[in-house]
């Protein structure tokens, strides 16, 4: 009689629940790669192999179409370059009568491994978004911005010169004058902004790094933003909305207040559904709030499992569900402008010197909240992060690449 009432208490049902549901967590989440259960010893190596035979294909498939495209020989090695198309700052200005720019993409680039074609995936990639967004999206310009210090060098740059606007910050070999390469790398991103807004006068300039592939979303997301989130001021006045986080900084248990609301949100809601279901199952009249708080906890146990990214993916049903939060300090590979906040940015930027410790993405997070400014972050990431090396550091960024 005893064992048969423990079976039927809900404290030995919600307890069975907890068991089963990490018994299958462990087995189903491990293959999530940014899931706290993750098995990096079964499954890092071959998602690793996976990703660098994709970005190997994309890249060459890339490479084949931007050769057509600009109809050069089928062959693109340093032994057998494409010269650089240098064309003067006013032929690249568009009509501002007839060809108002509500937008321009800036893709900074400097030499990276060549096999990969890193920068051209970037830019293919956009044209696709642009081609798929269709008359909304006409007046949309790709600007290249070549900052290696040897530009002829930079294959892929010249290449893209014969299709698109670009500009190269030095006009032959340069040596580094700047103190660090922290320094070096804002200065570059100083220079393509100032050109960005001179060339083409934009009302909004989406500045991004030669390795964030675009998602097919983003320009959904630049129009949801401008017109729907922030239709009186562009941007709210803010300085900037970042486009990317790291995929394996976007979970729950994070110093972002934000964050913790939302998982004590979602955990709420899917623990009153719970305990809604669970009372109708067991055929229980009265409603237990002890239950209720317990499904919540669960919920949000089973959320923070599988994977906070995952669950930001839910929101690309409709641009209505993009999270638009506070900014975090981490990284810029697609940072978004407007026309006045770029201005503020360069005017930051130039009385600040970065160095080992002090990058510019943390240079101008700290910058605007010493300001008392503010700046947002767009959910889910708009771009994918496909590189592999880092320009900063001259290496491996990491050995398991698919974590950056």
């Amino acid at each position: 009689m005893r064992l048969s009432s423990c079976l039927r208490s809900r404290c030995f049902h919600y307890s069975l629940l907890v068991v089963l549901t990490l018994f299958l967590a462990t087995i189903c989440f491990r293959g999530l790669l940014y899931s706290p259960l993750f098995s990096r010893r079964l499954h890092l190596m071959r998602l690793s192999r996976e990703f660098l035979q994709q970005n190997l294909q994309e890249g060459s498939e890339a490479l084949r179409y931007f050769q057509q495209l600009a109809s050069v020989p089928s062959t693109l090695s340093p032994n057998s370059s494409v010269p650089c198309v240098h064309r003067p700052q006013g032929s690249l200005q568009p009509s501002r009568e007839s060809d108002p720019t509500p937008l321009v993409i800036t893709i900074i680039t400097t030499r990276r491994r060549p096999e990969y074609h890193y920068l051209l995936q970037v830019v293919r990639g956009f044209l696709d978004r642009k081609s798929e967004c269709g008359p909304s999206c006409s007046n949309f310009q790709i600007f290249i911005c070549n900052v290696d210090p040897s530009p002829e060098d930079h294959d892929e740059a010249c290449l893209l010169s014969h299709v698109l606007p670009t500009v190269a910050r030095y006009e032959s070999e340069h040596l580094d004058d700047a103190p660090n390469r922290f320094e070096q790398e804002k200065q570059d991103y100083v220079f393509c902004l100032a050109r960005s807004l001179e060339i083409f006068n934009p009302e909004y300039v989406l500045l991004v790094e030669d390795d964030a592939v675009p998602l097919k979303d983003i320009f959904s997301a630049f129009f949801h933003l401008v017109q729907v989130r922030f239709p009186q001021e562009p941007l709210d006045g803010g300085l900037y909305v970042k486009f990317y986080h790291p995929e394996r900084l976007q979970g729950y248990i994070n110093p972002e207040p934000m964050r913790i609301l939302e998982w004590i949100g979602l955990g709420t809601v899917a623990g009153l559904v719970l305990s809604w279901v669970y009372m109708f199952i067991s055929q229980q009249q009265r409603y237990s709030w002890w239950m209720f708080v317990a499904f919540t906890i669960y919920s949000m146990i089973v959320a923070e499992l599988a994977g906070r990214h995952y669950l930001l993916e839910l929101r690309r049903m409709s641009p209505a569900l993009y999270n638009v939060v506070p900014v975090t300090e981490c990284c810029t590979p697609a940072m978004l402008f407007s026309e006045a906040s770029a201005k503020r940015t360069l005017l930051y930027l130039t009385e600040l010197v970065c160095q080992p410790g002090y990058a510019k993405d943390i240079a101008l997070y700290q910058e605007l909240k010493r300001r008392g400014e503010w700046a947002w972050a767009l959910e889910p990431n708009m771009v994918k992060h496909v590189g592999m090396f880092s320009t900063l550091r001259g290496n491996f960024e990491n050995e398991e690449p698919l974590l950056l």
